[in-house]
């Protein structure tokens, strides 16, 4: 006999007080100051493409697509059912779409494929945008396109490749590049001895012929981090008579047989799942010199500037992605009579994460302008310097903003489903990536005393906003000072990197944000009135003023 109480549904309560997915957002039309700086750093022409890209990336496939390429990650397949050695990757169909949707865009490809003033920073924006829909994805587009500029210093290589690798098709099969419509390029530079000091490589690489550059070698070696294993040709570095070189290694010969370029494993990684990163063997494989014999770490410098431009990019995108979900929440959810977002304990921490995401976003619009005018001297040694500089900081800030951020949704933020989590494990990545915290500080030190020109270029831009805040002022002559103590400079690195960071940021605003944004950084970034936790600003900060700028639909007028 069934019991009575159990013939009708029974509820608890109906779900309230929940905020509404957040899917079907054009994510260029809620980022105010992504739209100011494309216009102001020369990319006006692209602002439609802009409009329609964060549209689409803000839809519900794309959010789709990025939680099941991160569900399924890659598996490694050695061996194909007869025994037949292939060394292939295996992903998800979404990873597929997501890296359709990239190359389809010109996001490997956009500078080389549209010379033209914006460039450089028109690709910034849609990148930063691609990357809220998923991280790792991002990767083999980012090898792409920073492969092309070392490639181009042997004509004959970026003859052949070039082409293949700004094609606006993607063509996911494993077969010889010449077969292909589309290729996709990696890396494979450190080895587990040395890491980040690669002339510490053993991998060594033997003539066929007379070797030099453009000329035939084998290699052999091992790579313990080869980055997007799965592309149709990797940039690396092997060790000759000379010392160490940059080659060309191709996944297929030129006669249609595979290359002795064998994956190993694939890296069980904290974040950035989607995206495979595996260790490799050369057993005499193929490839060809690029550059000087005995000058590989000087051939790839180009590829390194663009890939740590992109690591800039990358974590400015997460930090906005985690600021938006966070200021969405604090929107949609009531708690104690009203919304979050009205309650001032919260607008303090959502402010003091708003101004965190705008310095990112104005910092990395800024250096695609000088990556777009490198034909000017002063831009170019600008570049050099500020790319380092903002590589160290912005990287080292994305994991506690989104922290953070994660906090803010509650219990909500810890669970899986909300994407937060999946942001917390990507976010230290790039502060690893394209050479760590202390690497990059070393890095900066040798630009300001071995590269003529690179201190006057950062701190002219610094003084292009002299007399407009006195708090900047005054940290700037103070910064000049540290820097001219060269006796202690090194132990001091990091102090002073990080200073020139937040300088750099803070003249970008003070020119070019808004009151509020410029005020309330400066003064809590310089003078220091603030707590060592985000949410500690001072109680007379503009904080509507500055939510409104990042979340106009959710604080309105």
């Amino acid at each position: 006999m069934t019991h009575p109480r159990l013939t009708a549904p029974h509820a608890t309560h109906e779900v309230t007080n929940q905020p509404p997915p957040l899917e079907n957002v054009n994510l260029f039309a809620l980022d105010v100051a992504l739209q100011e700086g494309l216009v102001r750093e020369g990319a006006s022409w692209a602002l439609e493409r802009a409009q329609a890209f964060g549209a689409r990336v803000g839809g519900v496939p794309l959010s789709r697509w990025g939680f099941e390429a991160n569900a399924y990650p890659p598996v490694l397949k050695t061996f194909d059912r007869f025994g037949h050695r292939i060394d292939e990757v295996e992903f998800h169909p979404s990873w597929h779409e997501l890296l359709r949707l990239g190359v389809e865009a010109g996001l490997h490809a956009m500078p080389w494929r549209e010379p033209r003033e914006g460039a450089h920073v028109a690709r910034a924006a849609l990148f930063f945008l691609f990357t809220q829909a998923e991280a790792g994805a991002g990767c083999p587009l980012s090898m792409t396109h920073s492969v092309v500029p070392a490639l181009r210093i042997q004509a004959e290589l970026a003859r052949q490749w070039e082409p293949r690798f700004t094609s606006l098709f993607y063509d996911p099969t494993c077969r010889p590049a010449p077969q292909k419509t589309g290729a996709l390029c990696g890396m494979a530079m450190t080895e587990k001895q040395g890491g980040s000091d690669l002339r510490a490589s053993t991998t060594r690489a033997t003539p066929l012929g007379k070797g030099g550059p453009g000329g035939e070698y084998v290699l052999t070696g091992h790579k313990w981090f080869c980055s997007a294993p799965m592309c149709d040709a990797f940039l690396t570095l092997a060790q000759t008579p000379k010392g160490l070189s940059c080659f060309l290694l191709p996944r297929w010969l030129p006669d249609g047989t595979r290359n002795r370029f064998f994956l190993q494993r694939l890296k069980d990684k904290l974040g950035n799942r989607s995206n495979a990163s595996s260790e490799v063997e050369y057993d005499e494989a193929w490839a060809q010199m690029v550059g000087e014999e005995g000058r590989g770490v000087r051939t790839i410098i180009e590829m390194v500037a663009h890939t740590r431009l992109d690591c800039v990019i990358g974590c400015a995108a997460i930090m906005r992605l985690a600021l938006t979900q966070a200021t969405h929440h604090a929107a949609h959810r009531s708690a104690f009579g009203r919304r979050l977002l009205d309650q001032p304990l919260m607008q303090n921490v959502l402010a003091d994460l708003c101004l965190e995401s705008e310095a990112a976003t104005a910092l990395m619009m800024r250096l695609g302008r000088a990556y777009d005018s490198a034909q000017n001297p002063q831009e170019r040694r600008f570049a050099r310097i500020a790319t380092a500089v903002s590589k160290y900081w912005v990287t080292k800030r994305a994991t506690p903003m989104v922290a953070e951020a994660l906090e803010c949704l509650g219990g909500g933020g810890y669970v899986e489903e909300s994407g937060m989590p999946r942001l917390l494990r990507e976010s230290p990545l790039n502060s690893i990536w394209e050479g760590s915290g202390n690497v990059i500080c070393l890095d900066v030190l040798r630009a300001l005393t071995r590269e003529e020109g690179t201190a006057d270029a950062f701190l002219a831009e610094l003084r292009l906003a002299q007399g407009a805040d006195r708090q900047l002022d005054r940290a700037t002559a103070e910064l000049e000072a540290l820097l001219r103590d060269t006796g202690r400079l090194e132990l001091s690195a990091r102090r002073a990197v990080e200073r020139m960071a937040l300088l750099l940021q803070a003249s970008l605003l003070v020119r070019h944000g808004s009151a509020a944004v410029a005020d309330a950084f400066c003064r809590s970034r310089l003078a220091g009135d603030r707590g060592l936790a985000f949410g500690t600003l001072p109680p007379d900060v503009d904080f509507r003023s500055i939510l409104r700028r990042a979340h106009p639909l959710a604080v309105g007028g």
